[in-house]
């Protein structure tokens, strides 16, 4: 009741003094109605702002909600200030976010003037441009997702909705992303929080994360669930699996849901009691090591009758991915994708140390996973993800340059329905309604309205990824390779993308034709454990080969 005053108490507020300014002028005269000249209008004006369904803070706070866009409107006026502010060198207008919202409300973005970024930045980055550019017309860029044991490949998207859990995110979240994905024609990945009604309610394609709790198909004890899991996995509406064995924002972590929090929809979707914590362990339990792991793979996708099943995973130790290569390689079973999580992707929750010092930021891991799989001559069996803070065209060019097939981003599309980023996802008091599971404060987020902002979004963006890849002479992100990219090192030259991200050549691995670092964590990598074999202390020296590196 103290969040409900609190968030409507001006409303209230004028509400009231408008009954007691009335009262006083039908008893004391006339005069005592002048208040009511300014009072009625805003009392008006927060009942427009409860029945509108276009902004999820005014809905959620009527009449001072608009003191956020008056002060937004001024921005540009604003500018020269933030430039001149060493501490935020770039404009409001200029951020992300606005970004994601133009696209997502196709509204034109383009700016006057030239580029407020720091050209001479360390790691700033560019893709080269082709005194040839080409016009592309069609900005529909699909993949064809399914290995040689795939029976149901799957035609995806470039550029679809990564992990968003129903507990984490609202219900009208999850319905206005999904509803989104069916209208523009991509998928919608449901986080680690199972398969919800929600998920479902709209019909758009849904890749069903299966994680360490094995929510939605687990035992009462929660171990895997084989009956379960065919029951959900064989929905038409399921297009491919996703195994999470860690995420960049917090790997290695497992999670708590206290009992308190655990609704009646949420024990449903999950298949946990309300009686106690639901638990999601740090590890899995369905496997314990790599050929384990490749069989759990194999024995999902026939479960799933031929569907698509992949990983999804922040890297860590160098030699326990390469053990899971080198059983691959051993028992001729790959996953049909792998999606690599960067340590900058995003979470609801996590410790603050964890979240900046564990997990390999998204460019060096992406390089790693791809360097391994081509020098073990797999890469052509499986296609690789990418998600972590992708929210730009520019974002999505430099992932397909450095390997992957296609992007996964949730941050992008949850600025679409109106996150502002206020970081208050784990206190169940969003103010825009997208990550909470208050009945009130997600009723502001309005399904019809926000639905179309993630299809914009997605459409735009493509389209803008498609004036890139135009304009570097290109016609396809596939065609994208490092050095079609340039970045400034950090002793302040230029340096070109086959230079910073080096490849190796097909078969180069097994022929021990790679460079140190990564024909080290190969020496170590077993595959009947993902504990690493013990060499010699001198086949350990550092090397300052890059990540990955030939």
């Amino acid at each position: 009741m103290n969040l409900l005053v609190s968030r409507y108490f001006i409303m209230q507020l004028v509400g009231l003094l408008s009954l007691v300014f009335a009262i006083l002028a039908l008893t004391l005269g006339p005069w005592w109605a002048l208040p009511l000249a300014i009072l009625l209008p805003l009392l008006i004006l927060g009942i427009a702002d409860l029945a509108q369904t276009s902004h999820a803070i005014l809905r959620n706070y009527p009449i001072i909600g608009h003191i956020r866009f008056m002060l937004e409107a001024i921005r540009p006026e604003l500018r020269q200030y933030i430039i001149e502010d060493e501490r935020d060198p770039l404009p409001f207008s200029r951020d992300d976010r606005a970004l994601v919202y133009s696209r997502a409300k196709n509204a034109r973005d383009t700016q006057p003037f030239g580029t407020v970024l720091d050209l001479g930045a360390v790691g700033y980055g560019w893709i080269s441009h082709s005194i040839r550019p080409k016009v592309i017309k069609d900005t529909d860029f699909r993949v064809t997702i399914g290995g040689p044991d795939c029976r149901q490949p799957y035609q995806a998207s470039i550029l679809n909705i990564s992990g968003t859990s129903f507990g984490a995110v609202s219900a009208n979240a999850i319905m206005a992303f999904n509803l989104g994905a069916r209208m523009g024609g991509f998928a919608h990945n449901t986080g680690e929080g199972s398969i919800s009604a929600y998920h479902r309610r709209h019909g758009g394609d849904i890749i069903w994360q299966v994680a360490s709790g094995y929510f939605g198909c687990r035992t009462p004890e929660g171990l895997f669930d084989e009956e379960r899991f065919k029951a959900q996995a064989r929905e038409p509406q399921v297009k491919m699996i996703e195994v999470k064995l860690s995420q960049g924002a917090k790997p290695g972590h497992g999670g708590v849901l206290p009992k308190a929090k655990i609704t009646a929809e949420i024990a449903e979707t999950r298949g946990v009691s309300r009686d106690r914590d639901c638990v999601s362990p740090a590890a899995h339990t369905a496997f314990t090591t790599p050929l384990e792991f490749i069989a759990f793979i194999a024995r999902l996708r026939e479960m799933s009758a031929g569907k698509p099943v992949g990983v999804k995973m922040a890297l860590g130790h160098g030699y326990e991915f390469l053990a899971i290569v080198k059983a691959m390689l051993e028992v001729g079973i790959t996953p049909d994708f792998i999606v690599v999580d960067g340590g900058e992707g995003g979470t609801g929750a996590a410790p603050v140390e964890l979240t900046d010092h564990v997990g390999a930021p998204l460019n060096e891991a992406l390089g790693f996973v791809h360097n391994a799989l081509v020098g073990a001559g797999l890469r052509d069996r499986i296609k690789l993800g990418a998600s972590g803070k992708l929210i730009t065209a520019y974002d999505l060019c430099r992932v397909f340059a450095i390997g992957a097939d296609y992007a996964m981003s949730a941050r992008g599309f949850m600025f679409a329905v109106g996150c502002i980023q206020s970081r208050s996802c784990h206190t169940n008091n969003c103010p825009t309604g997208v990550a909470t599971q208050d009945a009130l404060r997600q009723g502001a987020l309005v399904v019809s309205d926000k639905a179309p902002r993630v299809a914009g979004f997605h459409h735009n963006t493509l389209h803008a990824l498609a004036e890139l890849l135009g304009a570097a002479g290109l016609e396809h992100p596939q065609d994208l390779k490092p050095w079609h990219l340039q970045v400034r090192h950090q002793s302040g030259a230029i340096m070109r993308g086959d230079d910073v991200y080096p490849r190796v050549a097909p078969g180069a691995l097994l022929n021990g034709e790679v460079g140190p670092a990564l024909s080290r964590e190969w020496e170590r990598a077993q595959t009947g454990s993902f504990d690493p074999v013990l060499v010699p202390e001198a086949a350990l020296t550092q090397s300052a080969e890059p990540l990955g590196g030939v």
